[in-house]
């Protein structure tokens, strides 16, 4: 045997002894129990609280608008996809406004002329030049009933 492996040898076998030690000590026992991820990280990620409520939380308290939306095209959206999680204000609705967007930049994020869009799905004007006299979409627009013009 050459004097070489004599050295590395002893050294490779305590890299190795010492890699198992490690990984016996670090790697948790239910990793690798549904695939390659820690099998335990489901049951603390359904513990940590809600901060999204849903849909139907929200219609509980509010109705009108609910039955607005749900006839209209924004029905396939969640209150929250708008007006931000609502754990809080369901838990205090007087402490805890939720955001009334309404703005041209929100509105445009999703109806701003894009041509990779298709147009069949969601509805698009430029916001650069349509009815710039009004500052907010919501001035002329319900957005719970979106082809309800106001006043």
């Amino acid at each position: 045997m050459p004097p070489q492996l004599k050295t590395l040898l002893p050294v490779l076998a305590v890299f190795i002894c010492i890699f198992l030690v490690a990984r016996h000590f670090l790697i948790p026992d239910s990793f690798g129990k549904y695939g390659h991820y820690r099998a335990n990280s489901m049951d603390e990620i359904a513990a940590l609280p809600a901060h999204h409520i849903g849909k139907a939380a929200c219609m509980d308290c509010h109705d009108t608008e609910a039955a607005k939306l749900n006839s209209d095209l924004h029905s396939g959206l969640t209150c929250e996809v708008c007006h931000g999680p609502g754990w809080q204000h369901m838990d205090d609705p007087e402490k805890n406004k939720l955001s009334k967007p309404g703005t041209r930049e929100f509105c445009g994020k999703c109806h701003d002329m894009n041509p990779a869009r298709r147009t069949s799905v969601i509805h698009q004007i430029d916001i650069k030049t349509h009815n710039i006299d009004r500052a907010n979409c919501i001035d002329c627009h319900n957005p719970h009933a979106v082809w309800e013009m106001k006043d």
